[in-house]
């Protein structure tokens, strides 16, 4: 099992690895009359992290709100 998981971890770096040199293009975002320009590679992966930061944090209280809608009141 140790060779797996360690031919899984090869895999998933030499992915990682061609993912950012195959988009070392730089692109600039824009919000307001701010801007920002980076590889394309650390923007999604910066999207990609904000996403599942904000997401988590939707669902713990779309789901603390169900569980105080489904309490009886005493």
């Amino acid at each position: 099992m140790r060779y797996v998981y360690a031919a899984l971890i090869i895999v998933i770096t030499t992915t990682v690895l061609l993912f950012k040199i195959q988009n070392i293009s730089l692109v600039t975002v824009s919000l307001l009359n701010m801007s920002l320009t980076l590889p394309a590679s650390l923007l999604i992966v910066g999207v990609y992290v904000l996403g599942m930061l904000t997401g988590s944090a939707l669902w713990s209280l779309l789901r603390s709100w169900l569980e105080a809608a489904m309490r009886k009141p005493e």
